[in-house]
């Protein structure tokens, strides 16, 4: 089992964007329409999201500098160019991206989500907890995080498991938790899931100055 970035259905990746305190819900997988782009989605960076889905990186990345060349502080384009980083596997580059946004806009419940899935596959459980826990704080209502959370809150379970029975290698109870565990991950994600990020909703105000 795999943390969830945030994303959308494929097809409608560059069609919605959320309200200024919370991301709606996605679609379901099996719709198969493409909604125009929403409101306070620029064309260029709709057309980003549309390259990103078709793999088309470089094209992506032209467009988003094209953005953010006019507008440094965009929350949209920067938390694209953190998916056209974090999918050339770019880590380093998509966790600075990340981490600037959580620091300039704090109550986007998204960069704090898409930061977590970093830290999780680098097994920093404990990292990916504190920043799923910022992004629920953020929206309490944001269903991935609750998920990706339960998942971080499951693996640190089965490395106190594997503790317990380095400890004690007769615990039978910690043995058939650990199993669960271990049969839990074995579960291969779906092929059909969907493979992009919802655009970062644009906050109500202008971002906070640093102090």
């Amino acid at each position: 089992m795999l943390l969830r970035p945030s994303l959308f259905a494929v097809l409608l990746v560059a069609a919605t964007i959320a309200s200024a305190q919370q991301a709606p819900p996605p679609p379901p997988a099996s719709t198969n329409l493409v909604a125009p782009p929403a409101p306070g989605l620029s064309p260029e960076l709709a057309d980003a999201a549309k390259m990103i889905r078709d793999g088309q990186y470089a094209a992506a990345q032209a467009k988003i500098d094209a953005v953010l060349a006019g507008d440094a502080r965009n929350p949209q384009a920067r938390f694209l160019r953190g998916i056209v980083e974090s999918d050339q596997g770019e880590v380093d580059a998509a966790l600075s991206t990340f981490q600037g946004l959580t620091q300039d806009y704090p109550e986007l419940p998204e960069p704090h989500n898409n930061l977590a899935v970093i830290y999780a596959q680098q097994g920093r459980y404990e990292d990916a907890k504190t920043a799923l826990e910022l992004a629920l704080a953020a929206s309490p209502d944001y269903a991935i995080a609750h998920e990706n959370l339960g998942d971080v809150y499951t693996r640190l379970a089965g490395g106190e498991y594997d503790k317990a029975l380095a400890v004690d290698k007769t615990n039978k109870s910690a043995q058939a938790k650990l199993a669960l565990v271990r049969e839990l991950f074995a579960v291969p994600p779906s092929s059909a899931a969907p493979k992009l990020p919802v655009p970062v909703p644009k906050p109500a105000q202008g971002p906070k100055a640093k102090k």
